[in-house]
């Protein structure tokens, strides 16, 4: 089955939540304030089904004040059902949803005036031009205009029809899983569960997820899609997750769910950014950051300014890690009032002078990865993990390799997948001709140089070693390196030594692994030197 996300969006009383009341019977208004005051206040979920095609609603609270709980639910939508009163036409909060969808880079709109019946047709063509115009100054790809009453059975049906006309899913199949939880609550005898809107890719009943905030993996033992046991959730499925042995209390709406081992949390983001009409982002001020589902206070510090920018480049600082992705939209608010727009750039925080990360920001913007790969194995000169461009950049192992052998001067270890700048082996060939010239009975693998030099791969490692015996420095003996200068077989002198140190150190001996780094052995060698003593009976 198809499925696709509209959201509402418009001004309070427009009749948000009587449309779809009206579309598929859904009430929306839940609560008991929401019932009591007549507005929605939280999110409300519901959907529509034909055939093989499943529309799911988000229908958003449309008062100003609630504009967090809009923005919560905004970021999942594939279309926007902008629902304008023909009596009102555009009011203050109908403006800014606009907005917050234009900055969260949502670009397919149904138009949908309401309450025809309260104006004649002069009227309802006047606001119809006047929204139009408005929208004109957006991006927006408006779909289809309809006016309906609710009270007008023909034009809700040819809206129901004509909503069944759109295409499916406008949401790229990404690398991985993502889920950003919208509610949580607790099933008497199933325990704990989670709504929210499944991103990247789809995920399958019994799969092992991971709560990145909590660094736990758990298993999904129920999915319910529209109220509906499923075997799987699809891109684009409003879901219902049910996960094992969870607390219920250590989840919160923004808590992001995924797979093990593809984000990593920074408290240090940079974004691009673009102001509102007339607004600015001002430097080392703190503004409320909200991204998906989740909102949280950030200072902002500007690249190119000490006052305020209307757009350009942010560092983002914040006192808890949060779990994001290249590319993803956010916005930026004070207090009640929507400022800007951006977009994630660098999701992992990089420890770089303030010129290169301008410099990585820039290519960031033109999605110039082969640059931004430079720079970062410049600030990364110990390697930099392939594995993190699917955080980092959006790109699969396979692309970011393709960029990876691409690049001048670079090795390549594509086991492990890590990227180093081929002048760092200078570093490991230093470090190896050392242990040698210092000790010439030195016999090592390159799985102890490994221990010795753990930021660098058993490849890189053995790449060093090879130009050592190309060049006639060392000699390679099964899995061994010997000094080229030593010609005989050194196992029995290295014996020799070894027991002389163990005799010296009488009845409280180092222990063996010590003792083989001490004579730069190898440690499976050491351990057959301290077999052989033992057989001999010398040990």
């Amino acid at each position: 089955m198809s499925n696709i996300i509209i959201g509402t969006a418009g001004h309070i009383d427009h009749g948000k939540t009587a449309l779809i009341r009206a579309l598929n019977g859904f009430e929306g208004d839940s609560t008991n304030e929401e019932k009591q005051r007549g507005i929605t206040i939280d999110l409300s979920f519901s959907n529509l089904t034909r055939a093989e095609r499943n529309i799911a609603f988000i229908d958003v609270p449309g008062h100003e004040k609630l504009i967090k709980n809009m923005i919560a639910g905004a970021f999942g939508f594939d279309y926007v059902m902008l629902v304008v009163s023909a009596k009102e036409g555009l009011m203050p909060q109908t403006i800014e949803h606009i907005e917050i969808l234009s900055l969260l880079g949502i670009k397919n709109l149904i138009l949908v005036i309401t309450k025809k019946d309260l104006v004649d047709e002069k009227m309802l063509k006047k606001q119809e031009a006047k929204i139009v115009e408005f929208l004109n100054e957006f991006e927006f790809n408006i779909k289809f205009i309809k006016a309906v009453s609710i009270y007008d059975e023909k034009s809700i049906e040819d809206l129901k029809n004509t909503l069944f006309t759109i295409s499916n899913s406008t949401k790229n199949e990404e690398n991985f899983f993502r889920f950003y939880v919208d509610r949580v609550f607790s099933v008497k005898g199933s325990g704990t569960v989670v709504t929210g809107t499944v991103l990247g890719k789809k995920i399958e009943l019994e799969e092992k997820v991971f709560i990145s905030h909590l660094q736990k993996e758990t298993k999904i033992k129920n999915i319910q899609v529209h109220n509906q046991n499923a075997i799987e959730a699809n891109i684009s499925s409003r879901a219902a997750l049910n996960l094992s042995s969870v607390d219920i209390n250590s989840l919160q709406r923004g808590d992001i769910i995924t797979k093990k081992g593809f984000l990593r949390g920074f408290d240090t983001i940079d974004i691009s950014f673009k102001c509102l009409k007339n607004k600015k982002l001002n430097h080392n001020q703190t503004y409320t950051l909200f991204i998906g589902a989740k909102k949280i206070d950030v200072k902002v510090l500007l690249f190119d300014s000490l006052t305020s920018l209307e757009d350009g480049f942010a560092t983002l600082k914040m006192d808890e890690k949060i779990f994001t992705v290249f590319g993803e939209k956010v916005i930026l608010r004070s207090a009640n009032d929507t400022i800007c727009g951006g977009v994630i750039l660098n999701p992992i925080y990089d420890p770089m002078n303030k010129n290169q990360k301008r410099d990585l920001l820039k290519n960031l913007y033109k999605k110039d990865f082969k640059n931004a790969f430079k720079i970062l194995l410049e600030a990364h000169k110990r390697g930099l993990g392939v594995v993190s461009s699917t955080q980092r950049f959006a790109l699969s192992h396979d692309e970011s390799l393709e960029f990876a052998n691409s690049l001048e001067d670079v090795f390549v270890d594509k086991k492990e997948l890590v990227i180093y700048p081929i002048k760092t082996k200078d570093e490991i060939v230093e470090f190896i001709k050392n242990i040698y010239i210092k000790n010439s009975y030195a016999l090592l693998s390159s799985s102890s140089i490994n221990l010795r030099v753990p930021w660098a791969s058993i490849e890189f490692i053995n790449s060093a070693l090879d130009d050592l015996v190309q060049n006639g420095f060392l000699v390679k003996e099964g899995q061994l390196y010997k000094n080229a200068n030593i010609k005989e077989d050194i196992t029995k002198e290295l014996e020799n030594i070894f027991l002389e140190r163990l005799k010296s150190e009488d009845i409280t001996p180092t222990a063996p692994y010590n003792i083989y780094d001490d004579l730069d052995i190898d440690r499976k060698l050491g351990d057959d030197i301290l077999k052989s003593l033992t057989a001999k009976k010398d040990v």
